[in-house]
């Protein structure tokens, strides 16, 4: 196989995800219903959260809707790009290559966090990243989900739930990886542990918030502009 050819295919493999999942639907469905844009309602961050609490249940229904499938593509797309073009199945463990599919999952949350149509201003990567890990591997996915879910039932802090999910996440796959006996386990654990401290880095603000005390729980309202409840800024998907 030509060297210019796996160049080519690593290349797409970083801008397909990164274009695909800087499309930001909850900018396209809040322009659409409100004609506003949704950096500044709410919280500010452009994602189902804000979406939800300043556009209601519908609109963050399509948010989470094109997050999900925008996610999954992008794996899905790399995927096929090496298996067809370079003979390379991406989801065999024993390949030596399943950590292709984490680099995709790297730079869809880049994408998303900072893409370049919105002047690399995006949402916070949780959905998203969701998404991702499910197409790459779904129990690795579920087990930092469960994670969530648990700790936002508990404490009712969407933020604190997201942090957690994300620092389980690359330990979560460095253990399946290595159950599994997959031979690019260490490459996979560093690639999702990029992930994790990427998620992290965006909730640093509700980080402070929650040690201040003053991080919104589930349920509270965001209904006026963000430059006017600095203070307030929710924890965005």
């Amino acid at each position: 196989m030509d060297t210019m050819m796996y160049v080519l295919c690593f290349a797409l493999a970083a801008i397909i995800p990164y274009m695909l999942c800087g499309v930001n639907t909850a900018i396209i469905v809040t322009k659409i219903k409100s004609g506003e844009d949704i950096r500044k309602l709410g919280s500010g961050n452009a994602g189902l959260t804000n979406t939800l609490r300043t556009q209601g249940k519908l609109a963050a229904l399509f948010v989470l809707i094109g997050d999900i499938l925008k996610g999954v593509l992008s794996i899905i797309l790399v995927h096929l790009l090496f298996r067809y073009v370079l003979g390379i199945d991406t989801y065999s463990h024993d390949s030596g290559w399943s950590w292709v599919n984490y680099l995709s999952g790297v730079f869809a949350v880049l994408g998303h966090v900072f893409p370049l149509y919105y002047g690399f201003k995006g949402g916070k990567g949780i959905l998203v990243t969701f998404a991702s890990m499910l197409a790459i591997n779904w129990l690795a996915g579920v087990i930092p989900f469960v994670f969530f879910v648990i700790i936002v039932a508990v404490s009712r802090y969407v933020s604190l739930g997201s942090v957690i999910a994300a620092a389980v996440y690359p330990f979560t796959v460095l253990i399946l990886s290595l159950i599994q006996h997959d031979s690019s386990s260490w490459i996979c654990f560093g690639l999702s542990a990029i992930i994790g401290i990427m998620l992290i880095f965006m909730h640093r603000e509700n980080i402070k918030r929650l040690a201040n005390h003053t991080e919104k729980k589930l349920g509270q309202k965001s209904s006026e502009p963000s430059d006017k409840l600095p203070a307030d800024k929710e924890t965005e998907k």
